[in-house]
Order: C-alpha cells, then structure tokens, then sequence
C-alpha cells in the first residue's frame, strides 16, 4: 500500500512535469516525420517508416527516464520534503521502489500513446496491424526499465545534471559494449585480459534489447533470445535497485 501511494504520487507529478510534454511532442513529430523521410529516400518506405519510428521510441523514451528519473529523488531532498516523508510510517526502500515503479507507469503510458501513433501510421501504408512491432517495442521498454533504475541510482548521491551526464555515458556505454569483445579476442591472456573480462561482465549489454533491425526485416529471432534478453533485463534493474536502496539507506540529509 505505501509503495503504491509513492508510486501513483509519483506519477502524478511525472504527468505534470512540463519536460514530459515537450518530449512527447517531439516524440511524435520525430515518428510522423519517419513519413515524409520515406518519401524523400529511394528504397523500401515501410521500413524506412518503422526504422525511424522505433528510433524515436527509443530515443524519447531513454530522455524521458532520465531527464524525470534523475530528479526524483533530489528534488525532495532539495525541497527538504523528505523529512517529511521520512517522519511518516514508511522505510527509505518502499519511497525509492515506488518512485521506481511511478516513474515505470508513466513511461508505460507514454509508449503506449507513441506505440499507437506510431502502429497507425504503418496502418496508413499498409492497411495491416504489424504486430510484430510490438515486440520490438516491448524491449525497448524493458531497456527503460533498466534505464530508469541507472537514473534513480545515480538520483541518491548526486545532483540531475551529473546524474543526466552519467545515465547517459551509461546508455552509451550500453549500446557499444559489443566492441569490449574485439578488444577482449586481440589482448594477449593474462592479468589485463581478465581485468577486461571482468569489466565486460560488469557493464551493461543494451544491444540485448535491440531487436529493431530483425522486427523490421522480418529475420528469425531465436524464442530462446527472448527468455535470456527478458532475465537479463529483470536481473540487471533488480541488481542497481538494490544497489540503489543501500546507498539511499546509508545516506544523511542533513
């Protein structure tokens, strides 16, 4: 019950924050103009339209956790609110869950609203629902979820725009990690070799959520890729969760 009152509070301001309408707005600017780009490029302009179309999901959706995420937790402290938070029956991990799953709910709705645009104007070209969109939606929001855990850790002990700067580096980092593999292969085996590995392991793999380009082109997807990427994603956002939860614990607001 106190988790879900943070939660639905939370959403609330999300809803009122004026940044999240500027984003939305871009948002959907961003998946219409997939239309007219088609037009103006020789080759196949459906996939050229979900191309670009699931970009923009992609791209708002990781501003939209971060620019929100990384200020949830600062502002009531910066407001001095979290006192009084604090003085009322409810522990530092219930406050930050729901603040987690608030934010979650917001950038579940706002997919949803993107998704719709963005499936009926395939819908105009196609005269077909291409459920198989969705998939490739359905991970870009599991690689939120995981965003907006990075934003609400980094949210505990820094400021928004450092917490902004490192989200970012983090999704970055994120989607080129591939590359660690190459230099892993091409370093000799000893000590660096396994400090590299180590770090691999560590850093996040986003590319496991990307399944953009084989939804596009109709190529196979193992059913077996599905159940590891869905893992890795629940395991990973439980992993900085809980992470985030010791630090905010451990933290003073003094």
């Amino acid at each position: 019950m106190k988790i879900r009152a943070v939660a639905l509070n939370t959403f609330r301001e999300a809803i009122r924050d004026r940044i999240l309408y500027l984003l939305i707005f871009f948002a959907a600017i961003g998946i219409i103009f997939s239309r007219f780009l088609a037009l103006l490029t020789v080759g196949d302009r459906v996939k050229i339209i979900k191309d670009v179309g699931l970009a923009s999901i992609s791209l708002f959706g990781m501003l939209i956790a971060i620019l929100i995420g990384t200020g949830l937790v600062y502002k009531e402290i910066d407001k001095k609110t979290i006192f009084t938070l604090m003085a009322k029956p409810i522990h530092r991990y219930q406050f930050l869950l729901g603040k987690y799953l608030g934010l979650l709910l917001t950038l579940l709705v706002i997919i949803i609203l993107m998704s719709l645009i963005f499936l009926f104007l395939i819908f105009g070209h196609t005269l077909t629902i291409e459920w198989n969109l969705l998939v490739a939606i359905l991970f870009i929001f599991l690689e939120l979820c995981v965003l907006t855990a990075v934003a609400i850790l980094f949210s505990c002990f820094t400021t928004p725009i450092l917490s902004s700067l490192y989200s970012l580096a983090f999704y970055l980092i994120g989607h080129l990690s591939w590359g660690m593999e190459t230099i892993i292969k091409k370093t000799k085996p000893g000590l660096g070799r396994t400090l590299l590995r180590i770090l691999y392991i560590i850093l996040p793999d986003l590319e496991n959520f990307n399944f953009k380009t084989e939804v596009v082109h109709n190529l196979p997807i193992p059913g077996e890729i599905y159940l590891q990427s869905f893992l890795y994603g629940l395991f990973y956002s439980l992993f900085l969760l809980v992470l985030a939860m010791i630090i905010f614990q451990r933290r003073d607001f003094v």
